[in-house]
């Protein structure tokens, strides 16, 4: 199944906000789930996620903090608050309103 990105495009930011959902994270993780949950066939360039990164925290819909690794690289860490959790009901509800209508618009059953 060949997925163009112009689909998924619009739809970075939920896809960050639905990971968060599950835990705090950090980009190369999210990035790396991204990968592991669409079988290696979807990853965001690292300046989109870091870009999404930004606007999100803007608006209020995610904060970040410092982790404090005992080794290595220190991550900032992504979480979503309760208005990106308001948000993220909102933005699946237009997702699956959208899917319907895309689903009805491109079927070849009888009418």
């Amino acid at each position: 199944m060949s997925i163009t990105s112009d689909l998924i495009r619009g739809h970075t930011e939920t896809i960050i906000l639905a990971l968060l959902m599950d835990q705090d994270s950090y980009g190369y993780e999210i990035n790396k789930s991204i990968k592991a949950i669409t079988h290696q066939q979807y990853e965001l360039k690292e300046a989109t996620l870091y870009s999404a990164f930004r606007r999100l925290e803007e608006q209020g819909i995610i904060d970040s903090y410092w982790g404090d690794e005992k080794s290595g690289a220190r991550r900032r860490y992504y979480r979503i608050t309760s208005a990106g959790k308001k948000q993220y009901q909102r933005n699946l509800e237009d997702w699956n309103e959208a899917k319907q209508m895309i689903d009805a618009l491109v079927s070849r059953r009888e009418r």
